[in-house]
């Protein structure tokens, strides 16, 4: 009886460790330093940029800029096309800053809607993290674990 008290205390620990890690959010200001303008280098920058985060569930990414400029969030064929002639007035963004909660696993595009600021590369993809749906997994797996082990030790 013992032991399985012990194993018990184990998993739960596991389990609130697991569920601390995968509730960290993290705030990201999109392009850093750069920020949110029509980059020297074309699209590859912001391309560059977000492959180096790894953005998960519940994370917000912020759009800082100076002068003209405008975020929406769009379509993937808004965003590869630069078309911007669907997009609706009210899912563009025009103050700055603009703050977006990641609450998608799937890929979600932003793009600038001023002139041919798109076309020049005024766009970033941000892809959640394959790992956040690993630890959401990983943590429910833990909690079952612990909630059957105390079912089983109430039969006992």
């Amino acid at each position: 009886m013992a032991a399985r008290v012990g194993i018990l205390r184990h998993l739960i620990v596991v389990a609130v460790l697991l569920r601390c890690g995968a509730a960290a959010a993290d705030t990201y200001n999109v392009g850093d330093d750069m920020a949110w303008s029509v980059p020297p280098g074309g699209a590859a920058a912001y391309s560059l940029w977000a492959g180096e985060k790894s953005f998960e569930l519940g994370d917000t990414v912020v759009f800082n800029w100076t002068g003209e400029h405008t975020v929406a969030k769009v379509s993937k064929d808004v965003y590869d096309n630069c078309t911007t002639a669907n997009v609706l007035a009210n899912d563009t963004q025009t103050t700055s800053p603009v703050t977006y909660t990641l609450n998608s696993t799937e890929p979600q595009y932003f793009i600038c809607t001023i002139g041919t600021h798109c076309s020049f590369g005024q766009k970033v993809t941000i892809t959640i993290s394959s790992s956040s749906s690993l630890d959401a997994v990983t943590t429910m797996f833990f909690s079952v674990m612990a909630i059957s082990f105390l079912i089983s030790m109430k039969i006992s």
